[in-house]
């Protein structure tokens, strides 16, 4: 990187830095959870995309579009799309008619697909516990506030 750019960096960087440390690490974190998350439900025939995906469904309490899933997880339509289809391909999710719209199928959990899920929940619980140990719970609500009120903004500015 040129000197002109390293400077135009930190400029920017010394604006807000502690929000600007709190976005990078939020990446980093989330880079993290998904590579521990693939190895920790990869026997299940899972990867953290599948588990976010299962996830939405299970939360939703119904069959929902893939775009009502994209956009609850913050993801594109095509990754999710892509997910998907995969997952239907092995048999873990299935399609089925929409009476509210014609082309935009929903989607949901087959037995094959309940079975991993549960499975997946199953090593949830210690994998959180061990991540969120010694870490009050006044703290932990504290970050979630945070976050929500950054993607609250960033969902505002799509407009």
């Amino acid at each position: 990187m040129s000197r002109k750019c390293q400077d135009m960096d930190l400029k920017r960087v010394a604006l807000n830095k502690e929000a600007n440390s709190l976005i990078v690490q939020v990446f980093r974190l989330n880079g993290l959870l998904l590579h521990t998350a693939d190895n920790l439900v990869s026997k299940f025939g899972l990867t953290g995309a599948r588990w976010q995906v299962l996830g939405a469904i299970a939360r939703a309490g119904q069959p929902e579009t893939i775009s009502s899933i994209a956009r609850n997880m913050g993801l594109t339509r095509q990754s999710v799309h892509r997910v998907v289809r995969e997952m239907e391909a092995e048999g873990m999710l299935a399609f089925s008619d929409n009476p509210l719209h014609k082309r935009a199928k929903l989607v949901m959990m087959t037995k094959k697909g309940e079975a991993a899920f549960l499975a997946a929940l199953e090593l949830q619980g210690p994998w959180v516990k061990a991540l969120s140990d010694g870490i009050s719970k006044q703290r932990l609500v504290d970050a979630n506030e945070v976050l929500q009120a950054i993607s609250k903004r960033l969902e505002d500015q799509k407009g």
